[in-house]
C-alpha cells in the first residue's frame, strides 16, 4: 500500500491500543496504553513457543476491574535483559492473580507447561491463552484436549 511506519502505527492504534505492537516482527517493549513501542535486543532464536488456548472466554473488562497496579521492584526491561531461564521467579503477569482463581483450568495449563520443561510460562494478556518457552532442542509432546487451540512456533 506504500504506507510508512508512522501511518501504519496510526491506523493500528485506531484498531486497539496494543495493535501497533504487532507491526514489528521482533521482541519489543510496549508502554503507555501499548502504543509506545521500543524494540528490544532479546535473543529468542534458541527457543520455541507453545501456545495453549482452552477456549475459555475471559472478560477483559472484568480482568482490568480487578487489577491493582503496583510499582514493581525491578523494571520489566531490566528483567527481560536477563537470561530467559531467570524469568520464572521474577516476571509475572498481574492478571494471573485475577484470572487463575476463577479459572483453575487456565492455571493448570501454566503448571503443565512447566512440567513439560518450559523455562518460562505465562498467561498472555488477560487470558485465556497461556504460553511456554522451551529450548529449541527439546521436542514438544503435549496432551492437551484436541478441541483446544494449540500452536507451536518453529
Amino acid at each position: 500500500l506504500g504506507l510508512g511506519n508512522e501511518q501504519l502505527q496510526s491506523y493500528a492504534l485506531q484498531l486497539g491500543s496494543d495493535c501497533p505492537f504487532f507491526l514489528y516482527n521482533r521482541p519489543c517493549f510496549a508502554s503507555g496504553r501499548g502504543e509506545l513501542i521500543e524494540p528490544l535486543d532479546l535473543g529468542l532464536s534458541g527457543y520455541h513457543f507453545l501456545l495453549v488456548n482452552p477456549r475459555i472466554h475471559i472478560s477483559t473488562a472484568s480482568a482490568f476491574a480487578g487489577i491493582r497496579p503496583a510499582k514493581p521492584i525491578n523494571g520489566l526491561k531490566q528483567l527481560l535483559s536477563q537470561p530467559v531461564e531467570n524469568w520464572k521467579d521474577h516476571i509475572v503477569n498481574d492478571f494471573e492473580a485475577i484470572v487463575f482463581p476463577a479459572n483453575p483450568a487456565i492455571a493448570s495449563i501454566k503448571q503443565q507447561l512447566y512440567e513439560m520443561g518450559a523455562v518460562y510460562a505465562s498467561m498472555s494478556g488477560t487470558g485465556s491463552t497461556v504460553y511456554g518457552i522451551f529450548p529449541k532442542h527439546q521436542p514438544l509432546k503435549h496432551h492437551f484436549p484436541l478441541d483446544w487451540f494449540i500452536a507451536i512456533s518453529d
